[in-house]
This record gives structure tokens, sequence and C-alpha cells, in this order.
């Protein structure tokens, strides 16, 4: 009868599967260090200390391997990496770079109290950044050959406004605590924020029109649509921590109003976003019959359910709407229960460099009589 083996790959093949890994190497792999971090900080919030802070070590494990994965394909695979720096579709995957040097340094405030740790992080963000941002953008606007909007654009592109909001966040947080005066801290912040308000209404309103004026194939609404979500989340993240810190700075105090206001109405419509895709994979995933299997993008699902959770929390604290905890007192586990499924998936997949394909030989065994 068929048995199936698996045999552990030599030493050889397994730096080359590496080698291989690290060479086509997604630009958007940061995202790990953003989901895992703002899954650790709503698991915090939530009340599961424990859990959070084996995650906030875990996350460093994380986002030094990546940190150095980068670094050998740029050294190594520069031609690959060219390649996605200036591929519309690929290219703002890069800005999870800035988004997770952000979140750790979050952490590190959460956690640690280490403010030396992140005002090195904000600047080290805030540095690629402005890098990124104008590079990226430059470079989509003088090139010669563009894509149509059906294959040019897509969620990943909200990562300019996920990176953007989180210099916000993390600026705002370090109020008081870098070589900054608090109302010029406050003032960027705040001017970071709207940049990102604003690049979120530009860019949904052609994502939107690309999910409802052009065909949609099941490969198409890719796990980084849950970025539409995730992007409003996020400044509501930011905007709540600006109304947090709004006796710091009078005129700040002077606009809460309208910063809660404003606040709210992204955190409807990331709440507004969350049913419709859901139900766009249950046909992806059921009607299309999609097959699930790890991706590095599985991430960019991640993130968005943490990040709601997390900033739901800092809503109702900034707003004084209490009712409102009762939403990530249970999303909590809807998103701790997809990191848990997509961390799976990652272990699964990288045991696989070590071992050959499954391979199924013929093997006499004997039958019991």
């Amino acid at each position: 009868m068929r048995k199936k083996s698996f045999v552990l790959s030599s030493p050889a093949q397994i730096i080359k599967n590496i080698q291989t890994e690290i060479s086509r190497l997604s630009p958007a792999y940061f995202a790990l260090p953003m989901a895992n971090g703002i899954i650790s900080v709503a698991a915090e919030m939530s009340g599961f200390e424990r859990f959070a802070r084996l995650l906030f070590d875990f996350n460093l494990i994380a986002f030094w391997v990546l940190t150095l994965m980068f670094l050998l394909r740029i050294f190594f695979y520069y031609p690959e990496f060219r390649k996605d720096f200036v591929t519309g579709p690929i290219s703002p995957g890069f800005l999870t770079i800035v988004a997770g040097i952000n979140v750790v340094g979050y952490q590190f405030l959460l956690f640690d109290d280490n403010f030396a740790a992140a005002s090195a992080l904000l600047i080290t963000g805030v540095l690629l950044w402005c890098v990124l941002i104008y590079s990226l953008f430059t470079i989509i606007i003088i090139k010669r050959q563009k894509d149509p909007l059906n294959r040019g654009i897509n969620g990943i592109w909200l990562l300019i406004v996920v990176a953007t909001e989180s210099v916000s966040v993390l600026g705002t947080e370090l109020t008081g605590y870098i070589s900054f005066p608090k109302q010029i801290t406050l003032f960027i912040s705040l001017t970071v924020f709207l940049v990102g308000c604003m690049l979120y209404i530009i860019l949904i309103t052609l994502i939107f029109y690309r999910l409802a004026f052009f065909r949609m194939r099941a490969a198409d609404l890719a796990p980084a649509y849950w970025i539409n979500m995730g992007a409003v989340a996020i400044i509501t993240l930011a905007g709540t921590a600006l109304v947090r810190n709004a006796g710091e700075w009078g005129f700040l105090e002077s606009i809460t109003g309208f910063l809660n206001g404003f606040t709210l109405l992204f955190w409807a419509t990331g709440s507004w976003w969350i049913p419709l895709l859901i139900m766009l994979g249950i046909w992806r995933f059921v009607f299309q019959k999609t097959k699930i299997i790890y991706k590095s993008s599985a991430w960019g699902m991640v993130f968005p359910l943490g990040m709601y959770t997390v900033c739901t929390y800092r809503l109702a604290e900034a707003t004084g709407i209490g009712f409102l905890n009762s939403i990530p007192e249970f999303f909590v586990y809807i998103a701790v229960f997809a990191w848990c499924i997509t961390t799976l998936g990652m272990i699964l997949y990288w045991i696989g460099l070590f071992k050959n394909r499954i391979s199924v030989s013929e093997v006499q065994v004997p039958e019991n009589h």
C-alpha cells in the first residue's frame, strides 16, 4: 500500500530554500510585526497580560529577523528589490516597514515604559516615511507606462494611510518625552493625522470605484482589502491619542470637539466595512471555493482586526461613551483567533522549507490475518 513519507532536506537544500524565500520576500511582510504588535496591545488592554507580554517578546524576534532578511534581499537580490519598488500594485507594501517600526515603538511604551527605544524607533520611522512616501509617489507620477485602474490599485495602497497615521500615534504618545517642545510635537502629530485622513478619502474613493465598476475575481479580493477597515481604525487611534493629550496644548484643546466628531466619523466608517468584508470573504472561499493557503498577505487581515479592537477601547476612553467597551471585549477574541490561525499557517509554511516535498513511495506493509 501507499505510504506518505516526509524526508528532511539536506543542509544545502535548506539553504537554497531560504535564499529563494529571501529573493522573493514580499515588500509587505512587515505586516507581521504590525499584526503581532497590535494583537499584543489588544490583549494587554483586554486583561491578558501574560499572553500580551509573550507576544511582545515574540514580535521583537520577528521584527529583527525580518529586518535582517530585508537587508539581505537588498544586498544580494537588488534587481528583485528594485522591481518591487517601482511596481505600482506592490510598492506601497514597503510602507509596512514604517508602520511595523512604529507599532514596535508603541509596544515599548506600553510594556516597558522604554521612551528611549520608542523615540529611536519614531525617528527611524519618520525618516523612512519621508523617503518612501515621496519616492513612491514620484515614481508613480513620472512612470511612463501606467497600469489601468483595475490592475493598478488595490487595498495595499491604504498602507500609505496606515504608515502616516502610525507616525502620528507614536509621536503623540511620546509628547514630552522627546527633545521637542510639546506644542511642536503635537502640531506635527496633528498635521500628520490630518494628512492621513485626506489620503484615506482620496484612496478609498479610487478603491471603491474599482470594487464597484470593474469585474472582481475571487483572487483579486485578497486579505489586503481588510486594510479598507484597518486604515480607518488607525485613524481612529491617532485621533483618540490627540484627544487624550489635548490638555498639553491650548489650541488642541480648543478643537477637541472637532477631533471627537471627526474621529467618530472614521470609526463608524470602519465599522461599516466589517460586514461587507465578511460577506466578500464568504463569497470568495465558500461560493468560489478559493483554496485557503498561507501567504504573507494574510497578516493584512489580522492587523485590522487587532487595530479595530484597540481603537475602540481608546475611543470609548476618549469620548466617555462607556458602552463601546463591550465591542472590543468581544472583538478581541476574533482578532486573537485570526492571529492564531495565521501564525499556525506561517509555522507550517516555514517548516516546509526544511522538508522535501511530500513523497509517495510504495511500501510493503504486512497485513494482519
